[in-house]
């Protein structure tokens, strides 16, 4: 087992593998990163799933049968996805059971063409969570402005939220405040709030991968000194915002009503920048009650070289602030930086959607 993975998750960071497939599961690969590598949690997205059906046989028998039922693309897809979200959910149940829920999780998310409309994403959330049908499992809805509403009212429901593709400090804000809502509805619809999970995805990554093509336009000495430090700041005052509403009495009445906090996770934690150590969104991203989602290369790598050292956020928020204040001074737009990247999220995924459709299309007329 991984010394370095054990230390992290003493230090309070959930080891989650952001990556699924059919033959992860088959091979019983899930089941050894459980027990090797601390692993107690995966997340999916729409990428992850057109990389798994464009490799292997895995998928082959179920399309076949797809096909010859006659059943249509989209359907198709749900069909497929959730089959290997259900096999997840079971290899990570003994993980739920043992951590009272908090771990264990697997995250599935909604048709991302939907994150303008809030209705029919609250549509899909329910429709996936009925699929699914496991206490363990989490419907991904993007944080986009219309996507606030469908959190919150899924919440509300008992449906339990993995929140993505946040970015922006305003928006997370604006996340937690519709998780609190959902919960305060929850509440008063007579539900179990101790049965309602919630996690909120902060990408990391790709600010650095704007904000640093930004500061090479810029080009003075100043400006590339802050190359590789925009995203690390944004998550620790991240951190900062969920501390202040977890000291909230909002939610200490929710609390003492059974409610669980909503964790911070770290989502696109791999590095984008071969000069940067292939650990650092890991090793600078430290603190208890968070997740971190990894790819395997990450997974690894930490498992190999990560350095643990102890808390990199709680003690950092003064030298995170600092940094925000050098990238307005060196010209920086946040909120345009915030803005491009959200739109960019939507877009990818929805092309990722689309690629998935397009070869699960092509595979049942195969078949």
């Amino acid at each position: 087992m991984s010394e370095i993975l054990k230390s992290l998750s003493e230090h309070g960071v959930s080891v989650w593998l952001d990556d699924i497939s059919r033959e992860r599961l088959r091979t019983g690969n899930l089941e050894s990163l459980i027990r090797e590598k601390h692993v107690v949690g995966v997340t999916s997205n729409p990428t992850i799933f057109a990389s798994a059906l464009s490799k292997g046989d895995a998928y082959d028998t179920q399309l076949h049968d797809l096909s010859v039922r006659g059943v249509e693309v989209e359907e198709a897809v749900r069909a497929i996805t959730t089959y290997d979200i259900r096999w997840a959910a079971d290899v990570l149940r003994p993980v739920y059971d043992a951590t009272g829920g908090v771990d264990g999780r697997v995250s599935i998310e909604v048709d991302p063409r939907l994150a303008k409309d809030t209705d029919k994403t609250v549509a899909e959330a329910r429709a996936l969570w009925w699929m699914v049908d496991r206490p363990n499992l989490f419907i991904k809805i993007p944080a986009t402005v219309e996507g606030l509403s469908a959190i919150t009212q899924a919440i509300s429901e008992g449906i339990s939220v993995n929140v993505t593709l946040i970015f922006s400090l305003e928006r997370y804000r604006a996340v937690m405040d519709a998780w609190l809502t959902g919960l305060e509805r929850a509440r008063a619809n007579g539900l179990d709030l101790a049965g309602i999970e919630s996690v909120a995805s902060f990408f990391v990554s790709r600010v650095d991968s704007e904000i640093d093509k930004r500061l090479e336009k810029v080009g003075t000495p100043e400006a590339k000194a802050l190359k590789g430090k925009a995203a690390i700041a944004n998550a620790r005052l991240a951190f900062a915002a969920f501390e202040d509403v977890i000291n909230s009495p909002r939610w200490q009445a929710l609390a003492a009503a059974g409610a669980r906090p909503q964790r911070p996770l770290w989502a696109s934690t791999g590095t984008k920048d071969p000069s940067y150590p292939d650990t650092l969104y890991v090793d600078e991203l430290v603190t208890a009650d968070t997740v971190n989602t990894m790819p395997e290369k990450t997974l690894d790598a930490v498992a190999d070289h990560g350095r643990i050292t102890g808390d990199t956020v709680r003690p950092s928020y003064e030298d995170a602030w600092n940094t925000m204040a050098a990238l307005k001074e060196a010209g920086i737009d946040y909120d345009d930086v915030v803005r491009v990247l959200e739109e960019e999220g939507v877009e990818k995924f929805e092309a990722s959607w689309n690629e998935l459709l397009a070869t699960v299309s092509a595979e049942l007329r195969k078949a």
